[in-house]
């Protein structure tokens, strides 16, 4: 028995649904749900178990080594991207297929170094991940992954692209609002849940809506009232620097959904929240823009993180960082400088 591994962006929509379509798509699809912080560990995991035997949850006598692997909505870093490559080639060594399907920003070295390697890479900062994984593998999809692409690129803010468009345009907005927001939240309100993340991606590849998983509305509905509350406690303690706005999240709410209130608030182009991880000793930053900021975030913050021993990247208005607890001022400081 062949073995598919899909390694996909745990936070947010486009990572869960990629996961779902690619489970959809492909026969005997073992997912793993990782963040940009862990996402070099698994893949050193993979590297044997891609010659010699099968993932956790998967024991057949008929089993065949795993042969073909998916990276999805896992964008790379100045800090990971050698890493990354070098375990990448040891996989399609072991004689193992790797499709890296993505759409943050990639320096040309990176593009040349994965495609010398072996890798198939599927590619664009014109449309979020789903939407790419839709369009190559519609074939072997129903039309209800259509939906996962549209809420995908409506939650990742890239619903206006051309291909997304014409995918979002299938459906009553308020509908895809609706069920794209609910899905944001089960997920937001679950990062410490594997089994309730799990039980998404595969209600989702079984061509369900998130309003028909089971206890989900009611996570929904816990999850917006913690919001409410949040933009409370959350506009009190804004600092305001001449263009960025910043305030650390200490409550039980992920940083990217709290960053969009920073923004809408604090008359800033750019808005940063950011939480403290204890065991890694850095803050996790969660950054946004507005319609004013004329820079790329995503390329910048990952200049200034690559220079200050964290990692960083995404896209032109919205990217995250991982920033040593030590640097935060010094990044927060170089960041409102650089941005115009």
């Amino acid at each position: 028995m062949s073995v598919t591994i899909c390694i996909s962006h745990r936070e947010d929509v486009d990572g869960i649904s990629s996961a779902s379509l690619i489970k959809s798509a492909f026969d005997t699809v073992s997912v793993m749900l990782v963040d940009y912080s862990s996402l070099i560990t698994k893949l050193e995991k993979i590297v044997s178990v891609s010659s010699i035997g099968p993932p956790n949850g998967l024991s057949n006598a008929k089993y065949k080594a795993v042969d073909r692997l998916f990276v999805c909505d896992l964008g790379l870093s100045k800090k990971n991207e050698r890493k990354f490559i070098e375990i990448v080639e040891k996989i399609v060594s072991n004689g193992c297929k790797v499709i890296y399907i993505d759409h943050h920003d990639l320096s040309k070295e990176t593009v040349h170094a994965l495609k010398t390697i072996g890798v198939v890479l599927v590619h664009s900062v014109d449309e979020c991940t789903t939407v790419q994984i839709y369009n190559k593998y519609k074939r072997r999809l129903d039309s209800n992954a259509v939906f996962l692409a549209a809420a995908a690129a409506l939650t990742d803010y890239m619903e206006t692209k051309p291909i997304a468009s014409s995918l979002v345009a299938r459906f009553d907005r308020h509908f895809l609002m609706l069920e794209a927001t609910a899905l944001s939240y089960m997920i937001s309100a679950n990062q410490n849940d594997d089994v309730f993340l799990d039980k998404i991606v595969n209600a989702l590849s079984e061509r369900k809506y998130p309003h028909q998983i089971e206890g989900g509305f009611s996570i929904v509905q816990k999850y917006a009232e913690k919001v409410s509350e949040a933009v409370k406690s959350i506009e009190r303690s804004i600092v305001r620097k001449d263009n960025l706005a910043y305030a650390q999240n200490t409550i039980e709410l992920s940083s990217s959904t709290v960053v969009n209130f920073v923004l809408g608030t604090s008359e800033r182009p750019v808005a940063m929240v950011y939480k403290l991880k204890d065991e890694i000793k850095s803050y996790l930053i969660s950054i946004r823009g507005s319609k004013s900021c004329r820079i790329h975030l995503g390329r910048l913050v990952n200049d200034i993180t690559s220079e200050l021993g964290g990692s960083g990247g995404g896209h032109d208005k919205a990217c995250g960082a991982v920033v040593p607890q030590e640097k935060l001022g010094e990044f927060i400081t170089i960041l409102d400088a650089s941005i115009r």
